[in-house]
């Protein structure tokens, strides 16, 4: 089964977002390159370059998450499994890393600054999901929140990285992935505690009646199937 066109024109915008950013110049320069016709390119991305840089981003999660399909992860810990999360999809986009640079300025921008922030936090719910997360009340948005910061901050240090093999970037990965293991542990800490447990019985009652987005059908948030579909279709 060969390229489609769709693809075709993200990978010829690659190399054009390196010196002009992702920017209606760089989506010209892309169809000119392939030859496919502009109208039908602007279908596949009505926002040009902005929906571009979507469909870039989601592409890497997607590697990611084959990625994380395809490895024996089972000798892991379960902390290291998250890392990999992590750096598989930070690997997925070593090869492009300006266009990543590119990315982060964009969706930093304050009109776009929501759609970047709803991208990190698909990333962090793919890795959550990967790895088979069964949380079904306030944890599966803590657990979501939590690692979209953590790889928000690790995006940034590899990006200014210059160490061998991204040595210092896996090393800061180490780190912040430590943090998240001391929530998650002081979490189960206090919900094991008797003291705390009736201390906490009406806030736990609480958060314990919250739900992921899927149980109220609600396909346009994101981290849930669909999410995107109406702002980037195929």
């Amino acid at each position: 089964m060969g390229i489609s066109d769709k693809d075709r024109l993200l990978d010829a915008v690659l190399d054009h977002v390196i010196f002009d950013g992702w920017s209606d110049t760089a989506f010209d320069a892309a169809v000119e390159e392939t030859g496919i016709d502009p109208a039908l390119a602007t279908s596949y991305f009505p926002r040009k370059a902005l929906d571009m840089a979507i469909a870039f981003h989601k592409r890497g999660d997607a590697q990611m998450t084959a990625r994380l399909a395809s490895e024996n992860l089972s000798t892991m810990r379960y902390r290291d499994r998250v890392a990999a999360g992590v750096c598989y999809r930070l690997e997925a986009a070593a090869d492009h890393k300006e266009a990543v640079r590119r990315g982060s300025a964009l969706f930093a921008l304050p009109q776009h600054a929501l759609t970047g922030g709803q991208l990190v936090w698909g990333t962090a719910d793919a890795i959550w999901t990967a790895l088979g997360d069964t949380s079904n009340d306030h944890n599966w948005y803590t657990k979501r929140g939590t690692l979209s910061g953590v790889y928000a901050a690790t995006v940034l240090f590899w990006l200014g990285d210059e160490s061998m093999d991204h040595e210092a970037t896996w090393a800061f990965l180490d780190r912040r992935i430590d943090n998240v293991m001391q929530v998650e542990k002081l979490k189960a800490q206090v919900n094991n505690n008797p003291a705390a447990s009736k201390l906490l019985a009406g806030p736990n009652w609480l958060l314990s009646q919250i739900r992921p987005p899927s149980r109220f059908g609600m396909s346009d948030l994101p981290g849930q199937t669909g999410y995107g579909a109406a702002r980037n279709p195929d």
